[in-house]
């Protein structure tokens, strides 16, 4: 009787560890708040909206519609990326025109992308420069802020930004490269 009450003891105690451990989870997370309903959040490779945070489990919205369940002491456990907190977004892109691009016109490159990304609004230009030799190109590398955490926002003035300097290079006459490969054949005299 005795060795089973002892059996009986050890299984119902390490029953209630994970339940006190979601339950002490669920306070930290109301305490600490790493997140708030609403906010957008990755949580390894899933992502959601937060819609409910309960005593052992925490319930987010995914893109794609379906509901994620995640036990709270497993979140707490895993590296989170709350995106609700995001004042801004830094954009980093490369770009590559073809080697036989005039070196006037390189040089007119970062301006043209600081014109791009100046006339648009909630954005803040960082940097452009020439950053490469590449196999196949000659690389520019530039960094902006997009002035918002809305994804909607950032992908219209990405887009806006993408136009405008496709439009100034044609107007240039600069043209982006693509992988090539060029062949010199030199005819020998025999």
């Amino acid at each position: 009787l005795m060795a089973g009450l002892g059996v009986g003891g050890v299984a119902v105690a390490l029953a209630v560890q994970s339940i006190l451990g979601d339950l002490f989870a669920s306070l930290s997370i109301v305490l600490d708040k790493p997140f708030v309903l609403g906010d957008f959040i990755i949580v390894d490779n899933q992502a959601g909206s937060v819609e409910h945070v309960g005593l052992k489990t925490t319930r987010v919205r995914s893109l794609w519609g379906e509901q994620l369940v995640f036990a709270n002491s497993d979140l707490l456990k895993s590296r989170l990326r709350n995106f609700g907190r995001m004042q801004q977004r830094r954009v980093v892109f490369t770009l590559g025109v073809t080697y036989q691009t005039p070196r006037a016109k390189l040089e007119r490159i970062p301006g043209i992308i600081r014109a791009a990304i100046e006339g648009q609004q909630d954005t803040r230009f960082d940097r452009s420069h020439f950053s490469a030799y590449g196999d196949s190109a000659l690389q520019f590398e530039s960094v902006y802020y997009v002035l918002s955490s809305d994804y909607n926002v950032y992908m219209d003035r990405n887009q806006a930004i993408y136009l405008r300097i496709h439009e100034r290079f044609e107007q240039e006459g600069i043209e982006f490269a693509y992988p090539t490969q060029t062949l010199f054949l030199e005819k020998t005299g025999a």
